[in-house]
């Protein structure tokens, strides 16, 4: 390039970084000379230098010469979970005691949260989710919304008469598309929700004796995990319909609870000892010594964070331990009478706990104050269970009809759905308001899916 359009490239440049420096407008000439030199692609160092300068945007850079790199954006802090997704809390500024807990007054009484609830993974959400997906009830609309949900049946034909395939366990698989059913006739069933019919579900045979509790490994919808009268806890890969391990318990097995990385899995034994199963990722899983309760155990369950073990007693109490190390960080005193079962809320902020005194107890997980009890059971609550958003909760008896829906946060019941028989068994969808229930001698009952 000759030096004549050197010298005036540079002076066009020049005129307008003055220009702007002295806070006027860019002159016509100006611009239309900018232009030419980033459109002619000549100079196009110098040209996009004086626009990056400029803070002007040209249209499209010369292949040779990329534009200069944006700032990157900084990583805002996530959002504050809530529960109406629609309206989310606004996060604390920095200089606000709040937003430092550990350096602010507590209320006289008040402990430290025992539990670390931070709320498990969501699943990733679709582009276009399906309908109902996501999407809260509000309290006021939930009594007229229920209703017009429909129940679907889903028969399995080895029921053989009254009691004879009475399902003992329920459980929705990670993302939901399969739910596992437990039953007294030694069997596992694999149902897909969205179709009744048998012939849609897989049969998972190899228990001699009554099945008392099925689990979906964690972040997986294929591996599942049984435990049965017979002592063994079987693993099976439902896509196969194979078992892929057996466990040999030592004892009765009748409540599974697997720590949230999938590594553990811990079996409660009608003998009132734990015993821990652990996997590897090599070789089979195995046994590891058991460990002994000194009360009646009932239900265990892990922290979302798993790093705390929860125990319902037949005393009336749940216990929180530090695990491994199986420290009491505290104990709960529930009910009058043995607490049977228990389950956290998956926004981490709420425990219910169910008891034979027929009452359903709930306990903010901040500090575990507790709520207002939930008394229209009619027998031993067996279940409980909270919808995906945590809004709502429900028990199953296995004496009286009809399920009690209450609205957690202003301890109210909205709903009761009819039912001919005892459900002792509930549990709600992990990303619908879809509630399956036992107890029907025609089968798993499941309100909601649109067959």
């Amino acid at each position: 390039m000759d030096h004549d359009n050197i010298v005036v490239e540079q002076t066009i440049c020049s005129v307008a970084v003055k220009e702007l420096a002295e806070g006027a407008e860019l002159q016509g000439p100006t611009i239309s000379g900018l232009a030419a030199l980033t459109s002619t692609g000549k100079r196009a160092d110098l040209s996009l230098w004086s626009l990056h300068t400029l803070s002007l945007e040209p249209t499209q850079a010369p292949p040779d010469h990329p534009r200069p790199p944006s700032p990157s954006p900084s990583l805002a802090p996530p959002s504050v979970i809530c529960r109406d997704d629609e309206h989310p809390l606004p996060e604390p500024e920095a200089t606000d005691p709040a937003a430092f807990p550990e350096r602010s007054a507590s209320p006289i009484g008040q402990s430290p949260p025992p539990i670390r609830q931070s709320p498990p993974p969501e699943p990733p959400k679709p582009s276009m989710p399906p309908a109902g997906l996501r999407r809260s009830v509000a309290k006021d609309r939930f009594a007229a919304w229920m209703p017009t949900q429909k129940t679907q049946t889903y028969h399995d034909p080895a029921s053989r008469g009254p009691g004879s395939h009475a399902i003992r366990a329920l459980a929705w698989s990670r993302t939901g598309g399969y739910i596992a059913t437990g039953s007294a006739d030694r069997t596992v069933r694999i149902w897909n929700p969205e179709k009744a019919n048998v012939r849609n579900s897989t049969e998972l045979r190899g228990h001699t004796a009554s099945v008392q509790d099925v689990a979906w490994k964690p972040k997986s919808d294929s591996e599942l995990a049984s435990c049965s009268a017979d002592g063994t806890v079987r693993l099976w890969d439902v896509r196969s319909g194979k078992c892929t391990d057996v466990v040999n318990t030592g004892g009765e097995g009748f409540t599974l609870a697997w720590k949230p990385d999938g590594k553990l899995l811990m079996v409660g034994r009608k003998d009132d000892a734990l015993l821990p199963i652990h996997f590897g990722a090599d070789g089979p899983p195995t046994a590891a010594a058991a460990l002994p309760q000194s009360v009646q155990t009932n239900q265990a369950i892990f922290s979302w964070g798993g790093e705390e073990l929860l125990l319902t007693t037949g005393l009336g109490t749940v216990k929180i331990l530090t695990y491994p190390a199986l420290e009491t960080l505290t104990t709960i005193h529930a009910h009058t009478s043995s607490c049977l079962c228990l389950e956290l809320c998956p926004r981490g902020r709420h425990l219910a706990v169910g008891g034979s005194d027929a009452l359903i107890s709930l306990w903010k997980t901040d500090g575990m104050w507790p709520q207002n009890g939930l008394p229209n059971m009619v027998g031993p609550v067996r279940s409980v269970s909270f919808t995906w958003d945590g809004a709502y909760v429900c028990g199953g008896s296995d004496e009286g009809t009809g399920i009690e829906i209450a609205h957690v946060d202003s301890i109210d019941y909205v709903y009761t759905l009819p039912t001919a028989h005892p459900a002792p068994y509930v549990a709600w969808h992990p990303h619908r308001y879809w509630l399956a229930y036992s107890g029907d001698p025609s089968g798993l009952k499941i309100v909601g899916p649109a067959l």
